[in-house]
């Protein structure tokens, strides 16, 4: 049995918590920002290649106490690094730390970084080298108060890069918060979907490869395939099992629309790249202006941020209109709406019936849902 944690987006903890749970991880703990759940390396590669939540998976490679700098470098060169990566292989360090006594992070990532090339030293007389922006072996250190664990990352790039949406727009949306949003809304295939403000497509994309059964990892590499204890035949299995398992792209009930020109041609480039351009239909239009592609089904957009829309007062000014607009048009519908802005609540004219704290990176948001009544703007006798 191994221990692995799994950031993700904050917010989302009891999300991924459900999924490790049901994919059979053992002693699974959610903690702020992230899950501790141990199990087997095919459970590692299976949450890397399946889970849509989670930002990494870290296999946890030592737990510890430290009071000094100097018992840092002790726990790092006293692990066996050279069971786990050659020497050829670059590395790099990411320190992060709570209640920290120690004075710089950056002299504790560089402690860090000597004490594994000392290590490969004292081994074979060589050093790996260093590379932050590509390496082939990410090493995190995190501290909290004297507590020290070190992880090696098993994924490489975080797990939002999907290897599916090459273009983006301003202010675009990370794609395991867009599928985490589309969890917590409760969709589900086959219901109608519909992104009134879908910049460069990724709620589509997700809900679309989620709707074929796409493995969200099932285009792109991991880390973990250059760590020594890789086991090749378990994830070629694996993967092969998973491509099997897909559906043939088929026109679905998920609609796009945007009002810029330019992102509904980067929407439609990432879903043609994707090959999924026939599963979705996307319109050119403003949001005020459209009406329900279906009599029920779920909403979910990603609001403007201010250089997107223009100024402030500007949002204010549309949103009273889309409360108006959801009324009119959109009764028997659910709105998920995703935004910074905390305006919106006394200017929608409308009262959300949940209101789910997210976070957007450091950017703390709400997810706002409004169940909309049909029929309950009728007009005045």
């Amino acid at each position: 049995m191994t221990d692995f944690f799994a950031p993700c987006p904050r917010g989302l903890e009891t999300v991924l918590f459900n999924d490790l749970v049901e994919m059979g991880g053992q002693n699974v703990r959610a903690t702020e920002g992230g899950v501790h759940f141990s199990g087997d390396w095919a459970l590692c590669y299976r949450v890397n290649l399946e889970n849509r939540v989670a930002s990494r998976v870290l296999w946890r490679v030592k737990e510890g106490w430290y009071r000094t700098e100097q018992d840092i470098y002790k726990a790092v060169f006293d692990l066996q690094w050279q069971r786990w990566f050659n020497v050829t292989h670059t590395i790099r360090v990411n320190t992060t730390a709570i209640r920290c006594a120690l004075k710089s992070l950056e002299f504790i990532t560089l402690l860090v970084k000597d004490a594994v090339c000392d290590r490969f030293r004292a081994h074979c007389d060589e050093r790996p080298s260093v590379d932050t922006l590509t390496p082939d072996v990410r090493i995190h250190v995190f501290l909290e108060d004297e507590k020290l664990m070190l992880y090696l990352d098993t994924s490489g790039d975080p797990l939002f890069k999907r290897g599916v949406r090459q273009n983006t727009n301003i202010a675009p949306i990370r794609e395991n918060l867009a599928a985490g949003i589309l969890r917590l809304s409760g969709w589900t295939p086959g219901t109608p979907l519909l992104d009134p403000m879908c910049g460069s497509g990724t709620f589509l994309i997700e809900a679309v490869q989620m709707s074929l059964n796409i493995q969200p990892g099932i285009a792109r590499s991991f880390a973990f395939e250059k760590l020594l204890n890789f086991d090749k035949p378990v994830w070629q299995a694996m993967k092969q099992a998973a491509i099997a398992a897909q559906v043939p792209p088929k026109p679905l009930e998920i609609y796009g629309s945007d009002m810029y020109g330019d992102a509904m041609k980067t929407a439609w480039r990432n879903l043609s790249d994707a090959g999924l351009s026939d599963c979705v239909e996307l319109n050119q239009a403003n949001i005020l202006e459209i009406s329900a592609p279906a009599e029920h089904g779920i909403m979910v957009a990603n609001l403007p941020y201010g250089e997107r829309m223009g100024e402030l007062d500007e949002l204010a000014e549309l949103y009273p209109k889309l409360g108006d607009t959801l009324k009119r048009k959109f009764g028997g519908w659910t709105a998920y709406l995703f935004t910074a802005d905390k305006a919106i609540l006394k200017l929608m004219r409308l009262s959300p019936s949940k209101r789910t704290p997210l976070f957007n990176g450091a950017i703390e948001c709400r997810l706002l849902e409004y169940k909309i009544v049909s029929g309950s703007n009728r007009p005045a006798k």
